[in-house]
């Protein structure tokens, strides 16, 4: 497997960038990592950590996107950034199976979508992220931002990529599909919500069972949970918020409690030092930008070195589900329900 990492993309690049990929291919047979950026920087980190290895290849990217640019101004000024030689290189190169990036949000999307492309058919290419939930298993919030205006037919075809993505990669023969809305009846929502409602309850192809509230998104009853990348992103920020406010405040009570809390606590200390690591972004790889015709991962912008070790093993898994060819399959399907539908 080849995986190509922007070294140059995040806050911490491209220190955590280096030693994540040198860390991952240690510990992972049969895989090669191009990093991308300035060659004499990244260059001289892998000789700071005394890496000698030949799996590792420098590809010379001497500018930077930041995220104060115009993303789309950005991907066609720097075509020699770390982050627009990568995708190329994504594009370009037979052998490439991944691109992972923890820079500018907007930047790693158009580029994904002008660079590397869609897959046919594909209306508006999502994020993906993985969710832990309170049954141990994940959950798919599909769009998380990507895209903040859609028509419904964007919906219907995040629900069938969200749907093969857990099919191929987690083995769910028929993942629920839930579509993020202000009630459960089938009549909550709004315009948007309604239409789409009715359009995925049309389908054969998913397992949709109907609307969900958003305080059900980690409950586990749910396998993909279907928005707008509006409402996706201000849920999923609204859920790290709530997750860091929870950890913070149960870790102040602790220190400010009496001698008999704080044994009690003691006591807890392995299964809350558990929970914190399920809810840890570090441990949960990063988010895929699903429709686009090779695997692209965005990760988070204040990625370290563990982070980029998790995403790097999450493309693994990917790759070895062809989980790009099975989303290809399920729009397929779908295209032919929907000329079915019509042709009635």
């Amino acid at each position: 497997m080849k995986i190509i990492i922007d070294a140059f993309g995040g806050d911490n690049s491209p220190q955590e960038m280096v030693r994540g990929a040198v860390t991952s291919v240690n510990l992972i047979d049969d895989l090669n990592i191009v990093l991308t950026g300035d060659e004499t920087a990244i260059r001289a980190e892998l000789h700071s950590i005394g890496y000698i290895g030949n799996e590792i290849e420098v590809v010379h990217a001497p500018e930077v996107i930041t995220c104060d640019e115009s993303p789309t101004m950005a991907i066609r000024k720097k075509t020699q950034s770390s982050l627009v030689v990568g995708l190329d290189l994504l594009k370009n190169d037979a052998t490439a199976d991944a691109f992972i990036s923890a820079g500018s949000t907007g930047a790693v999307l158009a580029g994904g979508l002008f660079r590397v492309g869609r897959i046919k058919g594909v209306l508006r290419p999502a994020l993906g992220p993985l969710l832990p939930n309170a049954k141990g298993t994940k959950t798919m919030l599909i769009d998380c931002g990507a895209n903040m205006d859609c028509k419904p037919e964007y919906l219907v075809q995040f629900a069938v990529m969200g749907s093969e993505y857990m099919r191929a990669t987690f083995g769910i023969v028929r993942p629920r599909v839930g579509l993020i809305s202000v009630g459960v009846e089938d009549h909550k929502g709004n315009e948007l919500t309604h239409t789409v409602f009715e359009k995925l309850k049309a389908l054969d192809s998913i397992n949709f069972v109907g609307n969900m509230e958003a305080r059900d998104m980690l409950s586990g009853d749910y396998d993909v949970l279907v928005c707008d990348g509006f409402i996706g992103n201000v849920a999923l920020k609204a859920t790290e918020g709530a997750v860091a406010f929870l950890m913070n405040s149960l870790k102040a009570k602790i220190k400010n409690a009496n001698f008999f809390a704080k044994l009690g606590a003691g006591m807890l200390k392995k299964p809350l030092k558990e929970l914190k690591c399920e809810m840890d972004y570090t441990n949960q790889g990063g988010s895929p930008f699903l429709g686009v015709e090779k695997l692209i991962i965005k990760s988070h912008g204040s990625s370290t070195a563990k982070t980029i070790v998790s995403c790097v093993f999450q493309a693994c898994e990917l790759i070895k589900a062809r989980t790009i060819d099975k989303i290809r399959e399920g729009l397929t399907a779908l295209e032919k329900e929907q000329s079915g539908e019509t042709a009635v």
